[in-house]
């Protein structure tokens, strides 16, 4: 079959591979029919996240057709239509249990060794590096989806794959930034990034209820779907000498109640300290340039909340940690937990509040994989999200 291999820095090749079989009774094999390049596929594209190998099948976010189903599986059958989470988990453990889907205990066979980076292990996550369990990605024809009767779901086949292919990662990450601000009636949330992520946080914190949000981006196209397509207020940061001091001019000196980053690890700004950032990660002393979570961080009101749902990879530098500190601000994050969100969103696409699929700018073909990376990595032509189709 075809997949869409990771060869080195910036550098991804379409080649053959064998087949995925079935390994376990749990597992699934699924045909797939949509996939989207992700803002953290990106991270694995430019080498800023160890463990990746040359030959590594990348991609996480996707649907598609059960084709196989092991007999373990009771709840799928060949020739259902899913949408697949990608973050991998058994339903067993203490964490799933708690619905901490991303935390899972047993779906990454690297856990050794993401202990040793992060104290303990997480779950395993299709086409993110051998530190996730080095688990075959999503950029191929066909994928071999573990604990297949925990993490697919099910879709009506009125509904069309763009409308419901974001349910695998970027829509559930987007709602859970915004889930975990605590929005009350009346609350101000202010998201940084306007990419997918950015955009679904801005229109979920409106469906949880927020009166006013505030987006911060520098890409006219991006500004302008969340105007126009999610109602929020926006910030070009390359237009804007602070940042921070124009949230508190757009809120009347008290900034907003909840902060959302969904940038992460690869922010850019305009201001020094981006420089400082870009220097240490080239040499590969640090892997983040978070200058959107110290701006978050200083721009949150007293007691507010910082979500952060940007991906980051490492220790960061030069935090404010200070001004959390003596402000008493709540911080919260995470690797998403779809599957606690997947239903409920769905729900929200079927009745049509949603259509997620406004974020799609790009058509291709898994052949057109090098170029679909170059296009969204420098942002040209517009391009907010590919949708690739095997």
């Amino acid at each position: 079959m075809k997949a869409v291999c990771w060869c080195g820095k910036d550098t991804v090749r379409v080649e053959t591979v064998p087949e995925p079989r079935l390994l376990n009774p749990r597992d699934a094999i699924v045909r797939v029919t949509a996939t989207t390049i992700c803002g953290s596929d990106l991270h694995l594209y430019g080498g800023y996240v160890p463990g990746m190998q040359p030959g590594d099948i990348i991609g996480h976010e996707f649907m598609g057709e059960v084709v196989e189903v092991g007999p373990g599986v009771k709840n799928l059958r060949p020739g259902d239509r899913v949408v697949v989470p990608s973050v991998i988990a058994c339903g067993a453990c203490q964490y799933c249990r708690q619905e901490l889907w991303s935390l899972c205990d047993n779906t990454n066979p690297s856990a050794a060794v993401l202990e040793g980076f992060y104290g303990y292990a997480m779950a395993g996550i299709f086409g993110y590096s051998h530190l996730f369990g080095g688990y075959a990605g999503s950029f191929a024809q066909y994928v071999r989806v573990p604990f297949a009767d925990v993490g697919p779901l099910k879709v009506p086949d009125g509904l069309s794959d763009e409308q419901v292919l974001f349910l695998s990662d970027a829509f559930p990450t987007g709602f859970m930034g915004a889930d975990l601000c605590d929005i009350r009636p009346g609350d101000i949330v202010a998201v940084w990034g306007c990419g997918a992520v950015g955009l679904f946080a801005q229109k979920s914190a409106y469906l949880l209820g927020a009166e006013r949000v505030i987006a911060i981006d520098r890409f006219s196209e991006r500004l302008r779907l969340a105007r126009e397509v999610v109602g929020a207020e926006t910030i070009n940061y390359e237009e804007q000498s602070d940042v921070v001091e124009a949230l508190k001019q757009l809120t009347g000196g008290r900034g907003p109640d909840a902060c959302i980053d969904a940038v992460g690890m690869e922010a850019d700004s305009p201001g020094p300290d981006d420089l400082f950032d870009r220097a240490q990660q080239a040499l590969r002393i640090a892997l983040d340039r978070p200058h959107v979570l110290r701006e978050a961080i200083q721009a949150c009101k007293k007691g507010g909340v910082v979500s952060v749902m940007g991906v980051y990879g490492g220790f960061l530098d030069k935090l404010p940690f200070g001004a959390a500190m003596n402000k008493g601000l709540t911080f919260r994050m995470g690797q998403m937990h779809a599957q606690r969100y997947m239903r409920r969103l769905l729900d929200y696409v079927e009745r049509g509040e949603v259509d997620p699929s406004f974020v799609v700018t790009h058509r291709m073909t898994l052949d057109d994989a090098p170029q679909a990376f170059r296009m969204f990595k420098e942002k040209l032509d517009g391009c907010v999200r590919v949708v690739m189709r095997p």
